[in-house]
């Protein structure tokens, strides 16, 4: 398959048709512009499409980072065979000859971190002002990290409880060193130190300009507070029970019983998201404790409006994001220090600030874009679609799969790759003939026996996979 047909495979990629015309729409179509300016210089409209899509990253022979282009210009470039294709996401060519003198431009890479998604923008400085050139959402998978900790942590508990070899704990063997963080921080700083890594080597990045946050958790919960007060939460002589037993009026608060022995239970099951913080505690009788469950409150009170009224004005709003972003605002501006690139960091209230004035919705990656100083005055295409990444790790280390006792249900893997694809792989097979005629792309998933799926079809023989790009924890949507 020809290089240029990759691009068709994409949909912020479409063939060109008609006349190519220069950026402004004003000067004729055999306007010449200097050929070693990737960037700036060469961007041109398509008559029938649009004109503000990603740009396309751009990589010399030697593999060093040029000014992305416009796709109208990387199509150009494939077709009479002076590029190729030399990774799909993000989508980047590389030049087959060396330019004579490229030029560059100051390229910034902004960053706005998030508990859940972070914004990736990539923000040139042209002689026409500052312009998006390429935006990403990374969604983080903190969450997911938790659960399988927990899933591991019930699975040992489970071993060391039957009557078997002990297997005693070993948490008082592990010490942790300076700087860190539990896994599911670690796994959101990891996501933005591996991406700007991949964007500093593939564009020729002059700085880097970060968001950072500190939220006044204490403040989030009472908007009053202020001095002395900090030293004086809402639990200040009292312990957990006795406050709840004062704040509900040593009632059940679902049927009102009193003089009854009364239970501690969570508004929102811990199961269900909630967490241990006061505002999501209340007292049951054992009765009302049983019949609810881990259900949510608005289905076990749905008969009792005014009931459920009162119960969710106890809620409060959850912080867990907040406190996260607490805890890997240093660690993120520690990692990217490591470029040895200028890194500045900026406040959120500037972002909102900047963001408002100049009318962009609120996004995660437009907010990267106006980050600091320099996103008084950036330029952002109405209909520029941002990259999706979603953070899927790479793989598992689990050696066998397990039973819902805890004992091993199949034999240890004995290697990763199968005929040369390993799990998560995107690759493209075209099969001739049989049930599954036709092309496939997608990720694929691979057997001992050479029977792989790709994407939702599955029973495609190896030999008819071909590579397009190598896992690399990520799942991209266009």
């Amino acid at each position: 398959m020809r290089d240029v047909d990759t691009l068709k495979c994409f949909p912020s990629f479409k063939p060109c048709r008609g006349s190519v015309n220069s950026s402004e729409g004003t000067q004729p179509s055999t306007a010449r512009r200097s050929p070693n300016n990737l960037g700036e210089g060469t961007m041109t409209r398509v008559s029938g499409e649009s004109s503000i899509m990603q740009r396309v990253i751009v990589l010399d022979p030697n593999k060093e980072a040029l000014m992305p282009c416009h796709p109208a210009r990387a199509r150009k470039l494939l077709a009479m065979g002076k590029a190729a294709v030399y990774r799909r996401y993000p989508f980047t060519i590389i030049l087959k000859a060396a330019l004579a003198e490229p030029e560059l431009q100051a390229v910034e890479l902004k960053v706005d971190p998030g508990s859940k998604t972070t914004g990736i923008a990539l923000v040139a400085n042209f002689k026409r002002g500052r312009r998006v050139l390429w935006a990403a959402n990374l969604d983080h998978r903190g969450q997911v990290v938790k659960q399988s900790l927990e899933k591991r942590r019930h699975a040992r508990r489970s071993r060391r409880r039957r009557k078997s070899r002990y297997r005693p704990a070993r948490f008082d063997n592990r010490t942790r060193p300076k700087g860190w963080l539990a896994p599911s921080l670690r796994s959101r700083v990891d996501n933005v130190f591996n991406w700007s890594r991949k964007l500093v080597g593939l564009v020729p990045v002059t700085s880097i300009v970060v968001e950072t946050v500190r939220f006044d958790t204490h403040k989030l919960v009472n908007p009053e507070v202020s001095g002395v007060m900090y030293q004086q939460g809402q639990l200040q002589g009292y312990e957990v029970r006795q406050y709840l037993l004062e704040k509900w009026g040593r009632r059940c608060a679902y049927c009102d019983v009193a003089n009854v022995p009364l239970e501690v239970e969570h508004i929102t099951a811990k199961s269900r998201g909630g967490s241990d913080r006061v505002s999501n505690l209340t007292l049951f009788s054992h009765q009302c404790n049983q019949d609810k469950s881990n259900r949510d409150v608005r289905e076990f009170l749905a008969d009792k409006p005014d009931k459920l009224k009162v119960i969710l004005a106890q809620a409060r709003q959850p912080l867990k994001d907040a406190a996260a972003i607490n805890s890997i605002r240093y660690a993120i501006g520690d990692q990217l220090k490591t470029w040895g690139l200028p890194v500045s960091f900026w406040s959120g209230g500037r972002t909102k600030h900047n963001r408002v004035r100049q009318g962009y919705e609120k996004e995660h990656w437009i907010d990267a874009a106006c980050v600091g100083e320099t996103g008084e005055q950036v330029h952002i295409p109405a209909q520029l679609k941002p990259l999706g990444i979603k953070a899927r790790g790479r793989g598992s280390r689990q050696m066998c799969r397990m039973d819902r006792y805890g004992f091993p249900r199949t034999g240890p893997k004995s290697t990763k790759r199968v005929h040369g694809f390993q799990t998560g792989d995107l690759v493209k097979a075209v099969v001739p003939q049989g049930k599954k005629v036709g092309t496939h792309i997608g990720r694929i998933a691979v057997r001992a026996s050479g029977s792989f799926r790709v994407g939702v079809v599955d029973g495609i023989n190896e030999r008819y996979c071909c590579l397009w790009q190598r896992t690399d924890g990520y799942e991209y949507a266009d």
